[in-house]
């Protein structure tokens, strides 16, 4: 079933190449959605796809992500499917 999650990354998620790596990843598993930096220092991704794909985007960020990475905290929402997202990709 197609899903789309809001997902707060915290921790040090910035200048590690976090974005990166959940753009790489995110594209491995065939999703589509936006991954950036927040004001506040966490990282918020936007993903859409299915469930078996999304639960494996939510257990590499569960088992720390990127090695660069130290997350501290997880928040996941699911929301309202955008049907615009076509591909995934890093904001700015």
């Amino acid at each position: 079933m197609l899903k789309q999650l809001q997902i707060n990354v915290s921790g040090v998620v910035q200048g590690v190449g976090f974005r990166f790596f959940t753009y790489q990843q995110a594209n491995k598993l065939g999703l589509v959605g936006t991954v950036k930096n927040l004001s506040n220092g966490d990282v918020e991704i936007i993903v859409q796809g299915e469930d078996i794909a999304l639960e494996k985007m939510l257990h590499w960020l569960e088992a720390g992500g990127p090695r660069s990475a130290t997350i501290t905290h997880i928040r996941v929402n699911q929301v309202v499917i955008d049907t615009n997202l076509t591909s995934f990709n890093i904001g700015y």
